[in-house]
């Protein structure tokens, strides 16, 4: 049968058309990046944050471990760490004010919850006098400028799963496994915002045998900041190949009572000070 002017038409304009555009989807290591850039879009965090963090473990027989289990409240600038810590007694009341950095990957505990979640472990481990404050007047935090990364150069995803509202990569570090801790990212698969992390981290005991450690870190958000809730830490084997044997083989850590104040005393981050504003030391 022979076809209509406009049949011919039809079909000669459906031949020259161009084929519709697909969209690639991301490769797996631009899906990092993607995570990445999502998460420093909130930084810097802001310039204050105080917090409480309970940290629970058991003894090596698996009961509660009440002496070194406990609660403290932090007051910390986030430009160097700096910190006035008070320990939260059982049965009420708080301890004298303490100085501390807290850190991931150090011998201390971990924090503050706005800490960069992707920033390299340093080098070697540091000590709480180690890391310089800087003058009071440098508390501020200020952007030079802004720089976009288009890829991921520390870690290799060897795998990316999509598991109900969330992406889940495996990571494997390209070099240096100590510093670049991170092992699994998860983020909501439409907004890239992390959720939760597994973190190789270190066991620092006496007598310098440091353990492999796992971290199991949850992310939320509080005000647009990205902030951890809860760490749930498994102690592995030494460099050496021994199993850690003792109390706190798993250990908790649990981060409430997060707020941004705009402003804290400057002598909040200067123990040498503690001893005269006696009756200023902050308890809320």
């Amino acid at each position: 049968m022979m076809k209509t002017g406009a049949a011919l038409l039809a079909l000669a304009l459906t031949a020259a058309s161009p084929a519709p555009e697909v969209t690639p989807s991301p490769t797996p290591q631009r899906v990092l990046a993607i995570i990445r850039n999502q998460f420093r879009l909130h930084r810097p965090p802001p310039p204050f944050i105080q917090y409480t963090i309970q940290r629970v473990q058991k003894t090596d027989r698996g009961y509660p471990d009440y002496s070194a289990s406990y609660t403290e409240k932090l007051w910390t600038r986030n430009l160097d760490r700096a910190a006035l810590k008070r320990r939260v007694f059982p049965y009420g009341g708080l301890g004298p004010p303490e100085f501390e950095r807290p850190a991931f990957n150090e011998d201390r505990d971990p924090g503050p919850p706005t800490a960069d979640i992707f920033e390299p472990a340093p080098k070697k481990p540091t000590k709480v006098s180690d890391v310089p404050t800087p003058e009071p007047n440098a508390t501020v935090f200020k952007t030079i400028g802004t720089v976009t990364a288009t890829g991921e150069y520390d870690y290799y995803v060897d795998d990316l799963k999509i598991e109900a509202n969330l992406v889940h990569l495996t990571l494997r570090p390209v070099r240096d496994p100590e510093r670049n801790r991170l092992r699994e990212v998860y983020a909501n698969k439409d907004t890239f915002e992390v959720t939760r992390l597994i973190a190789h981290d270190r066991l620092f005991v006496q007598g310098d045998k440091i353990y492999d450690t796992t971290f199991d870190i949850r992310v939320g958000s509080l005000e647009g900041h990205p902030v951890v809730t809860s760490i749930h830490g498994e102690v592995g084997k030494a460099s050496d190949g021994s199993d850690y044997i003792g109390d706190g083989k798993t250990v908790d850590y649990t981060f409430t009572e997060i707020k941004f104040p705009a402003t804290m005393p400057d002598w909040y981050f200067n123990n040498r000070t503690y001893a005269q504003h006696q009756q200023e030391v902050p308890s809320k």
